[in-house]
């Protein structure tokens, strides 16, 4: 599957899921994560979609990442829950956790699921959809390797510490999803792999001085969104994830862009919060000043947050979705080596013999 073939949204996802389940990941974890992927690829964010899956690939046949791995209930208190992700893809460990928030804050009207020792799961904002489906604002928090100083220092402490928000205006949810890094390393990353520049102010190399270097940049750090705000804001997630759920703070945390550490499990550290307005409100009103405030926004000019990010039921499955050159070359050698043919549907995949 090239860049410049007939891809379609459909077999794209397939292709990423048939890949997953040669590489030993059960179907249906494997196909959450594909549609995780597919998803970001779709919203246009490649950074976070299909170019990450060589990756994960190569991490789940060195070890790093558990392909078996189950979420596994450490304590459980009715609105909050914290689980062992056991070292597995963090793509479908954490829709799990956003679908089991959205279940407990019916319940409760207020929730929080952790999933601790995981790995990367790609773009945040697609795990606030299973609570803003229910009607509640979603909040997600993940850490990841440590990239970011702290304001006035010169070694990595925090991760890009990314967030993002689901708040369920109608006639469309608002989603806010942010690294706390003036920019994200994934967008590092797809520069790095199409050979080009960075604007000033993205990075510092190793030694902390300004690159324009994307190689050196993935190597080095990323400056903080904001200066010493966005270094504040970044605190509160690590926080909040490495430091509340554990069991690795950014400064442990393994690089998924360095080959020498594929064997080298990450830990990461993810968090849903799940809030049901109508709890909170004092009036009855709450959904309709939701969907007000959203009102205002494009009475202003403006435009909503994510409002250009297309539910998963929106997307036709024979949508054309053409994936970057590289990406679909990396991904066609991977399916040679992998034995794998996708010719058929989503779930139907068979080995070459």
């Amino acid at each position: 599957m090239s860049g410049n073939d007939a891809s379609t949204v459909g077999s794209v996802r397939a292709q990423a899921a048939a890949l997953l389940i040669a590489s030993g990941v059960p179907d249906d974890a494997a196909q959450v994560t594909a549609k995780a992927l597919t998803l970001a690829e779709s919203w246009g964010l490649s950074s976070h979609g299909l170019m990450r899956l060589p990756y994960y690939l190569t991490r789940l046949r060195a070890g790093g990442v558990n392909p078996i791995a189950e979420l596994a209930s450490v304590q459980d208190s009715g609105p909050i829950i914290a689980y062992d992700g056991q070292e597995g893809l963090g793509h479908w460990q954490l829709w799990k956790a956003a679908e089991i928030a959205a279940e407990r804050c019916a319940t409760f009207g207020l929730a929080a699921v952790s999933v601790g020792n995981s790995s990367h799961c790609g773009c945040l904002g697609v795990y606030t959809l299973p609570v803003v489906d229910a009607g509640y604002v979603a909040l997600v928090f993940s850490n990841g390797p440590a990239v970011m100083p702290p304001w006035g220092g010169s070694r990595p402490l925090l991760s890009t510490s990314p967030l993002a928000a689901g708040i369920p205006c109608r006639p469309k949810p608002a989603i806010v999803d942010m690294a706390t890094t003036a920019v994200a390393r994934g967008r590092i990353a797809e520069r790095a792999h199409r050979g080009e520049a960075l604007p000033q102010g993205w990075a510092l190399d190793s030694s902390g001085a300004p690159t324009v270097d994307a190689q050196a940049a993935l190597v080095g750090m990323l400056a903080p969104l904001g200066g010493a705000k966005g270094y504040g804001i970044a605190l509160i997630v690590e926080a909040l994830t490495g430091g509340s759920v554990g069991p690795a703070l950014s400064t442990d945390v393994s690089d998924m862009f360095d080959a020498d550490a594929a064997a080298v499990p990450q830990r990461i550290a993810h968090l849903v919060l799940a809030i049901d307005p109508a709890r909170m409100d004092i009036d009855g009103h709450a959904q309709q000043r939701l969907d007000t405030l959203a009102e205002h926004v494009e009475q202003a000019g403006g435009r909503l947050p994510g409002e250009r990010r297309r539910h998963p039921d929106e997307i036709p499955p024979d949508e054309p979705l053409a994936l970057a050159p590289r990406t679909a070359a990396e991904l066609a050698e991977w399916a040679e080596r992998l034995g794998v043919r996708v010719a058929e549907p989503v779930g139907s995949v068979r080995k070459i013999v």
